[in-house]
């Protein structure tokens, strides 16, 4: 017997997908589309600008996975365009980091509160950290302090 995913049926939308879906176009009109695969994660995928002096490329496309046991789990959050990486901030699969669980609910992902549009604007941050990070050496905010391993050259804690 399969479990009905946290979203409901193609048919029969869940409360908590209508709301999401609510608020994304709410906040970002129709930057982000809703792709629904016949087999796998529900996602976000849109473009959105970053309005920096001296970047490479203004546009980023980036994609908003809800994952397996969302929302008790936050959502993901990868850049797809362009190609961009930080060792300390990205996971390896190009994750972005985008808080510190162990903040808990009051500055970290809240599952009564967050949606995907808290996931949306805190990769919109991410990228101007990024690019801050890349023009100043310096990223803006609170680091993790990360672990040197012999392996991977540095050990963040998964998720």
């Amino acid at each position: 017997m399969s479990t009905m995913p946290w979203w409901g049926t193609r048919s029969q939308v869940s409360a908590r997908l209508r709301l999401e879906v609510e608020m994304m176009r709410a906040t970002f009109a129709d930057t982000f589309r809703l792709i629904v695969p016949q087999r796998g994660d529900l996602y976000w995928i849109g473009d959105v600008e970053i309005n920096l002096r001296g970047i490479p490329e203004r546009l980023h496309t980036l994609k908003i996975v809800y994952i397996e046991g969302y929302p008790n789990r936050p959502a993901e959050a990868y850049v797809l365009k362009p190609v961009v990486y930080s060792e300390k901030h990205q996971f390896q699969d190009g994750q972005l980091c985008l808080f510190n669980p162990r903040d808990g609910i009051t500055y970290g992902w809240n599952p009564s509160t967050s949606t995907a549009v808290t996931v949306a604007g805190w990769a919109i941050q991410w990228l101007y950290a990024y690019y801050t990070w890349r023009a100043t050496g310096t990223w803006p905010g609170v680091e993790e302090a990360l672990r040197p391993t012999k392996d991977t050259g540095y050990q963040r804690r998964r998720r």
